[in-house]
């Protein structure tokens, strides 16, 4: 979809199709008001005819509206206005792009920024107008042997902005929304691919993509070199597969050389059964989205590279299966770390976090100024806080506030869990110097406590997207989340740092 911006009335706009909003009670927007002015009240009687409510979700295409040059109006209902916040906007947009994608229009004019949301700017509503009707029109066809052929017309979206001094501050808004849906994209594809395509050798190859059009510096550790590095948690998962593991590095340089990177670490379990810990079969498909901490780490560096952030960025994805094998890791097996802490393996599905561990040590060579790891950890997350928030643990509250921040901002939530040593004691093990599973109570939380005796070097927050990575059901598919946190969780990074760095000089 081609997205840019433009000043103007709707009365004004030569378009195949304008779109504006109705509410309940037969309010129109702002723009909608417009149209019926110079239409002579035409929106006005459609209203009062019945034809059209307000009602959210509810659509209606006029053709020919007298005194209008676009050849359609299309209305777009949004609810009680007392009611408007930012999933109904979410909404509103998502329904348009809908509507839109039924019309025979290649192009649209959309008026829906005149929308007041309370604490939400132009800015911000334009770029949730690109990456909502980006998440519409998303389509996973690849392993189809037809494709679908019913492409819709719609090929242009203008997002209307109303003064021509908003335009800047609009335009800058879309190449965002454009970027990180371009990073939603890439890992709702890698998310979407089968466990026999998406092996972890696969995802080496597309973090070399990375490398090949964006100048990234992508580096891959095979099993031998992980050998000789000592990491024996990430290679006990491997055992029972016959796909090689591989630790993904991508570096982006955008800052100055002598800027500590922002590390972000992604579980890549290409497909997960459990190993003799068998999963149940009901579901086992969506294993293969284990992987979706490293897509995303991969969909951010996209985004990042996009924009071209001035900040150095660095992702570590460490990347195996976890399957039955008469090799793979047995219940009460002690293997030990890069870090040389020694583990018991209680649970072989508790695998994850063998493989992050390895990984987040070797991501201590990088001197990272914070460090944020994301992982479809534990099912206890999605217990604890289903399907609309990512929970949060971390060992430093600046960076938790700032995560938390930057999820509200994009609408990609987090909400944070406790990270006390209360916990720590569930993790005791009479034969190693912890277990890898701390019982049933607080699943969520003992797995980041496992993970922090590997982080005590850095600043570190823990991202558990199981509840948020993928959808399950009639719309199963991943959701590139949370690729629109952490990128706005840079891009806010990047603007604080270059106004620091604006001080000094001054």
């Amino acid at each position: 979809m081609d997205f840019s911006v433009k000043s103007g009335g709707p009365e004004k706009q030569r378009s195949a199709c304008i779109v504006v909003g109705v509410f309940e009670g037969r309010r129109l927007t702002a723009s909608a008001r417009q149209i019926d002015q110079a239409s002579g009240g035409m929106l006005t009687a459609v209203l009062r005819r019945g034809d059209h409510s307000g009602r959210l979700g509810q659509s209606l295409l006029l053709h020919h509206v007298a005194n209008i040059p676009a050849e359609r109006v299309m209305l777009i209902g949004c609810g009680k206005e007392k009611d408007l916040g930012d999933g109904t906007y979410r909404s509103i947009l998502a329904n348009a792009a809908r509507a839109l994608g039924d019309t025979g229009a290649t192009e649209a004019a959309v008026f829906l920024a005149d929308l007041e949301i309370r604490g939400r700017d132009l800015a911000w509503k334009l770029r949730q107008a690109v990456e909502i009707t980006e998440d519409t029109y998303y389509r996973f066809d690849q392993m189809k042997s037809q494709k679908n052929e019913n492409r819709r017309a719609l090929r242009r979206i203008v997002l209307m902005v109303p003064k021509r001094s908003d335009l800047a501050r609009a335009e800058n808004a879309v190449r965002q929304g454009v970027a990180i849906s371009a990073g939603m994209n890439l890992a709702k594809d890698l998310g979407n691919l089968p466990g026999n395509i998406c092996t972890p050798d696969y995802l080496a190859n597309q973090a070399r993509v990375l490398q090949e059009e964006y100048g990234v510096r992508t580096t891959v550790i095979e099993e031998e070199d992980m050998r000789a590095l000592g990491m024996g948690a990430l290679l006990s998962v491997a055992r029972g597969s016959r796909q090689p593991p591989k630790l993904i590095t991508v570096e982006y340089r955008g800052g100055s050389e002598t800027q500590p990177p922002v590390a972000l670490v992604g579980k890549g379990l290409t497909f997960d059964a459990g190993g003799i810990s068998l999963k149940p079969a009901a579901e086992m498909d969506e294993m293969k989205y284990d992987m979706c901490g490293g897509a995303a780490v991969l969909g951010t560096l996209k985004a990042v590279a996009e924009l071209r952030l001035p900040i150095n960025v660095v992702g570590v994805i460490p990347s195996s299966e976890n399957l039955p094998d008469g090799n793979a890791n047995k219940p009460g097996d002690i293997v030990t770390s890069m870090s040389g802490q020694t583990i018991e393996v209680l649970n072989t599905d508790a695998e994850g976090r063998l493989i992050l561990c390895d990984a987040l040590t070797y991501t201590e060579r990088f001197n990272p100024s914070v460090v944020v790891d994301l992982a479809t950890l534990t099912g206890a997350c999605v217990v604890a806080l289903g399907r609309h928030a990512s929970g949060l643990m971390s060992n430093n509250e600046p960076l938790a506030r700032s995560l938390i921040a930057a999820g509200k901002a994009a609408f990609d939530r987090a909400w944070q869990l406790p990270l006390w040593d209360d916990y720590q004691k569930q993790l005791d093990s009479n034969f190693a110097d912890m277990a890898n599973i701390g019982g049933r109570d607080a699943g969520a939380i003992t797995a980041a406590c496992f993970l922090a005796r590997y982080t005590k070097k850095f600043r570190w927050a823990h991202l558990d997207i199981a509840g948020t990575a993928w959808k399950s059901g009639k719309e199963k598919g991943a959701t590139g989340r949370p690729v629109p946190l952490l990128t706005t969780f840079l891009i806010e990074r990047s603007e604080s740092q270059a106004r620091a760095e604006g001080h000094d000089e001054d």
